[in-house]
């Protein structure tokens, strides 16, 4: 396919990415971003899409959100490809720090594409790597993009109501212990209950700090809870977003949330991923910039990561730009 220069949604795919997986049967393989495109193909959604070539991001952008000593750790082990990057979840393999370097580039890309207006929504697959922190690896994520892009919209052009959407079954915990303290950083984080799965973190108690007390809205969900539970609260997430009214909106979209994934117990189904992009993008066309990043996140079921990512796609590729929306 001759990739068009303008089109309303963006893809980035390539081996770069694909590549970032872990061996020996984890369940975070190399094989997940194949399993998006075949299915992406098979639905023709490339026919509505510019697709993207991935691509690495800097040392400096890197460390706008990571360590110095960090960064030299993945560098140091991705040589090697032996040992932990955390407590024993994330093991370095061969050309990690390249792999997880071209995650964060590609988030980055895209989101520069939005807000240069080639675009106006974004899909990254291997992507939305929610539990990295600072100075550590955490749950199979090396390089945190999102904290990445969410540094790089406020220093490179002065963004900073963002709005950061999680519907991963795992608790973005992440990006909300790096931001807690941030009043402009808006979080909507709805997971399974943290006493039932990992981080163990994210429960509704959990609000925001100081100034920030308010603008972080945790959900957990019970063990097998599915769309219809979900239904029921997203409502407090849309009404809590049309309150701090974002100027940038990023989803998390792991499909680890639904029926039958092997690591976690929610029950929601691909319509829901579907419903959930719909809406953020309806949000923010209504603002007037319709600027939406959507990161793949977890998922570890084959059949659930294709067929989730292809409802984000489908959403990003049917809703209609708003009539009044404003250039950029």
């Amino acid at each position: 396919m001759s990739p068009q220069p303008n089109m309303i949604t963006h893809v980035t795919v390539g081996p770069e990415i694909g590549r970032y997986g872990f061996p020996n049967g984890h369940p975070f393989g190399p094989h997940r971003m194949g399993l998006f495109w075949e299915e992406a193909l098979r639905q023709g959604l490339d026919a509505h899409l510019r697709v993207n070539k991935p691509v690495p991001a800097s040392r400096e952008a890197l460390e706008r959100f990571h360590t110095p000593a960090y960064v030299d750790l993945v560098q140091e082990l991705s040589e090697t490809g032996e040992g932990f990057l955390d407590y024993g979840d994330t093991p370095a393999f061969p050309g990690v720090f390249d792999a997880a370097s071209h995650v964060v580039g590609s988030a980055l890309q895209e989101m520069e594409n939005i807000m240069a207006g080639h675009c106006r929504r974004a899909f990254v697959p291997i992507a939305g790597l929610h539990h990295a922190r600072p100075e550590r690896a955490g749950g199979f994520c090396v390089f945190n993009d999102a904290g990445v892009v969410i540094h790089t919209l406020r220093i490179k052009h002065g963004i900073r109501r963002i709005a950061y959407v999680d519907i991963d079954a795992h608790h973005g915990d992440g990006v909300f212990y790096a931001f807690e303290a941030d009043p402009e950083l808006i979080f909507a984080d709805l997971h399974q209950d943290g006493r039932t799965l990992y981080p163990g973190t994210g429960s509704s108690e959990e609000r925001g700090k100081g100034a920030a007390e308010g603008t972080k809205l945790n959900i957990p969900l019970p063990p097998g809870a599915g769309d219809s539970h979900f239904a029921q609260v997203w409502p407090q997430v849309v009404a809590f977003l049309q309150e701090h009214k974002p100027e940038f909106f990023i989803l998390q979209a792991g499909t680890d949330s639904i029926a039958g994934d092997p690591l976690t117990q929610l029950r929601l189904s691909p319509t829901t991923h579907f419903l959930v992009t719909t809406r953020l993008i309806q949000l923010a066309e209504s603002l007037g910039h319709g600027r939406v990043l959507a990161l793949g996140g977890g998922g570890y079921n084959g059949k659930n990561i294709a067929k989730g990512w292809c409802e984000v796609v489908r959403a990003m590729v049917e809703t209609p730009v708003a009539r009044r929306d404003s250039p950029g």
